[in-house]
Order: C-alpha cells, then structure tokens, then sequence
C-alpha cells in the first residue's frame, strides 16, 4: 500500500489482550482501527478452542484475578465469569500436596497440625545464608530442604532449563508460606473464568472492528497514521542488539474417554523425571460435566527464532539489552509499543487490561491537547 495513502489511524498488531482492548476503546472513539495477528486465531495466549464441548485453553492455563476493581468491571461487560477459585495440586513421585503452601501442605509433609508446628518444621530446615547467590541458596534459606527439594527444585529446572544454583536470586524474592488451611492460590478479591471461554470475550471486544489474521508485520505496509505494536520488542528492530532470551512451551493435547482424569484443573509435576511440568485437565475451569475430558501436558523448552516466546528471562543481561531496545522505541515517533513482549515484562492480564486503558486515555487525552 502507498505510505501516503492513510487508510487507517491506527494499525494494532496483534489480536490478544493489550491489542483487543485498544481496538475497542480506539474505535469506541471514532478511530478506524486494523488489527493484524500473525496467528489464526484471536485472544493471543488466552485463546479457548471448543472440543468436544470443553473449553481448551490452547496455551495453557489462564485463571482471571485480579484485585482491581475498575479491571474486573470492564471484562464483566464482554462476558459472565463463573467462581473459579484457583487451587493447584503439586504431584512429587505420587505424593500429592496442596499449593500455595499452607497448613494442608505442612500436614502433608510432616503431619503437624498446627501453625506453631509447621512454622518450627521450617526453621529447623532453614539455612542461614545472609546474602543468596542463587535461587537455590534463596529457597533453602526462606522454607528449608523438604519444601525446596519436593516442591521447588524439580519444577524449577524444568522450567527454566537449567539447575537452581545457576539462576538468579531475585527470581523467588519471596516464597509466600500460609499457616491458615486454605488453598485459594490467589489472594486477589475477583477470580474466575469467563463462562464459555475467553474467545468470544475476544469476538466482543473486536466486534466491528477490521481483523487480519495470518499476517505478519511489515513495516509501513498498511498505511495507517499510528502503529501500537503488542510483538516482541526486539523483533519489531530486527534483533539489532541481538534476542532478548524468553521461555517457551510445548503442548500435548490428548482426549479421553473417561468423565475424570486427575480431579483438578491444574496438577504441577515437580519431580526431575517427569519431563513436563504440569497437567491441564480443561473441563474443571467450567466445572465440566462431559462424558469425555481434555487434557494437556505442558513442556517448558529453549526459545527460537520463529517460535512463540512465553516467558521473558528479566536478569540482568536481558535488562540492559531490553534498555538500548528502549532507546530504539522512544526515537518512533508514531509507534508504541506496549504489552507483555513489546514491554519485555511478564504480566499478568489484568496488567495488560490496565496498560491498554492507560494508553488510550493518554493517546486521546494528548489527540486532545494538540
């Protein structure tokens, strides 16, 4: 298309949660919007496929919560949320234990009954360590051998792909430890699931709006005055300082034809031996009543070139990488870039509601000013 022939004020790539939103609200305010996706599909990560009457989260679990009140209200416009409370178990050689850690666990582990039990259980396994080099030396010094050896260490390396004494600290800051009998994973005031799936929350939000889907970026191609860009960051600059490092998964889905796999949505695998790090039984989010069940297993593996990148690997390395891409962003002019990988920050997807609502409030509210 002809630079000079503006068809559109704003180009929007990509069709998941930071590009929905500003499409909505862009063409709510009278903009023309074209959202591109490179994938097949609307939602980005929070895509459900319907199979077999089972909502499928094709990549993988996505539990809504949220303790802001103005986010959980907007998402109730597009779709009814059930009540699902997220409360993940942790599968250790056939050892199942309730997560987050709380009393159940401690009970599990080592039969105390009582917070003055469990809370003495850990300190007698904490080790002293002033200053934690790493994430190993960082857990054993917050909850003790039993805890990191069962819960954390296997599940850990699997995800990260390499040994927790060559990770970072700062990765667990924290190891929440709850010494109440509850295993509501979240703390946030408003959980659930939209009832019937996140697409056609998604089929919502960009009702009226134009969508490409299968179509990559390209530079100037689509003749629009402004471009919010939800890719990865790096990409969009054509990995001029080289890749930021991201995680990525791999799925295996498989139905069966049994009413109930493992009787939880979530399973966490935390042993070393089993190669992937949890299993998805996606009927239990809608608390399902289907003669059959859908089930994935998630394996974390190394990002390339070409493959979905899930997780960003924040160190130090990559933050000083991802600030030269910064300084490469704040030079175009009618670009933004916004989003879990143009931000290169894990967000949870309220975050990327709230960073959506805040970009359009200041593009309009600066449209305004001018």
């Amino acid at each position: 298309m002809n630079k000079g022939a503006l068809v559109y004020d704003y180009l929007i790539v990509g069709a998941g949660w930071f590009g929905a939103v500003t499409a909505y609200e862009l063409t709510k305010k009278g903009k023309r919007c074209l959202v591109i996706d490179k994938r097949s599909h609307i939602g980005g990560n929070s895509y459900t496929e319907n199979v077999d009457d089972i909502n499928v989260h094709k990549y993988g679990a996505h539990i809504f919560h949220t303790n802001d009140r103005e986010v959980w209200e907007y998402v109730n416009q597009f779709a009814d949320f059930n009540r699902y409370t997220n409360s993940p178990v942790a599968d250790y050689h056939g050892e199942i234990y309730n997560l987050p850690f709380n009393m159940n666990t401690f009970h599990a582990l080592w039969s105390v009954t009582t917070p003055v039990e469990a809370k003495a259980k850990i300190e007698s396994q904490r080790m002293r360590i002033t200053e934690p080099q790493n994430l190993e030396e960082m857990a054993l010094s917050l909850v003790g051998t039993d805890i990191y050896e069962k819960l954390i260490k296997g599940y850990t390396e699997k995800q990260w792909g390499r040994k927790c004494s060559e990770l970072p600290a700062f990765i667990i800051k924290r190891l929440p430890l709850r010494f109440t009998y509850d295993n509501n994973y979240f703390n946030d005031r408003y959980q659930g699931i939209p009832i019937g799936g996140y697409t056609q929350l998604f089929e919502k939000l960009l009702d009226g709006v134009e969508v490409k889907l299968n179509t990559q970026y390209k530079h100037d191609e689509f003749g629009a005055k402004k471009v919010i860009y939800s890719g990865a960051i790096d990409e969009y600059f054509d990995y001029r300082y080289g890749s930021l490092e991201y995680r990525s998964l791999q799925f295996e889905n498989e139905t069966l034809d049994i009413e109930n796999y493992q009787g939880n949505a979530v399973v966490n695998y935390t042993s070393s031996e089993v190669p992937y790090i949890r299993i998805i039984e996606h009927k239990h989010f809608e608390f399902g009543k289907q003669e059959k069940t859908v089930i994935t297993r998630e394996f974390p593996k190394e990002w390339q070139k070409g493959e979905e990148p899930f997780y960003t690997v924040n160190d130090n390395k990559n933050t000083e990488k991802y600030k030269q891409y910064v300084d490469l962003a704040n030079s175009e002019k009618n670009v933004i870039f916004g989003g879990r990988l143009g931000s290169y920050r894990y967000y949870d997807m309220w975050q990327v509601i709230k960073e959506a609502l805040k970009t359009v409030e200041k593009e309009i509210g600066g449209e305004n000013n001018e």
